[in-house]
């Protein structure tokens, strides 16, 4: 059995991009870098052995009345941040790949895709990473989001120290630069697929 990457994820990934029309200016020009950056890569753009820079994908839960955000302490980045991870062989979408790592992390089973089947991006980060990464040198995170069920408790996994949740507004301060606006950001972004249901 292969371990690669299906092409008919990343081509599936490539058209769900391609069709997002990001309500951010800055996110509808770095969704176009992705874009260009998947259709160079093919395939190997979505494998972590495909290369030191690749596509990942991360998931911001939220309670039902979108007030608080379920955020990992990361081990190796030393911060707070959303749930998320690297795209595997038996994931079938990048989607798919990011609510597998928020219920993996976060323990909460009952997670649900907010919008659409097949839902769209909220959510473009590319970050360089330090040593601690090992040979990964680029990640370029897709953010979707999930909606989590109104008594559900977050369960700590092996992959994080912690894992809690904070109001949307009042996020801790040990957070990667910038996430209290890319939150903002994509609460916008959430609202606006939304209205267009």
């Amino acid at each position: 059995m292969s371990t690669a990457i299906h092409s008919n994820t990343a081509q599936a990934f490539e058209t769900s991009l391609a069709t997002w029309l990001p309500v951010d200016p800055a996110q509808a020009s770095l969704r176009a870098e992705y874009l260009s950056f998947v259709r160079a890569g093919g395939d190997a753009a979505l494998d972590r052995d495909g290369g030191a820079e690749h596509v990942t994908a991360s998931c911001f839960v939220f309670n039902p009345h979108l007030s608080h955000l379920l955020l990992c302490f990361h081990k190796k980045g030393r911060f707070w941040v959303q749930l998320g991870g690297h795209v595997e062989p038996a994931d079938a979408s990048v989607a798919a790949a990011a609510l597998r790592e928020a219920r993996e992390e976060g323990g909460i089973t009952g997670l649900r895709p907010a919008g659409p089947a097949g839902p769209p991006p909220v959510d473009v980060h590319r970050h360089a990473l330090s040593s601690r990464f090992g040979r990964c040198t680029t990640h370029w995170d897709v953010g979707y989001v999930a909606i989590a069920p109104t008594d559900a408790t977050p369960v700590v996994s092996p992959e994080s120290e912690d894992v809690r949740w904070w109001p949307t507004d009042a996020l801790p301060e040990q957070v990667p630069e910038g996430f209290a606006e890319r939150v903002a950001v994509v609460l916008r972004e959430l609202a606006h697929q939304r209205d267009g249901l």
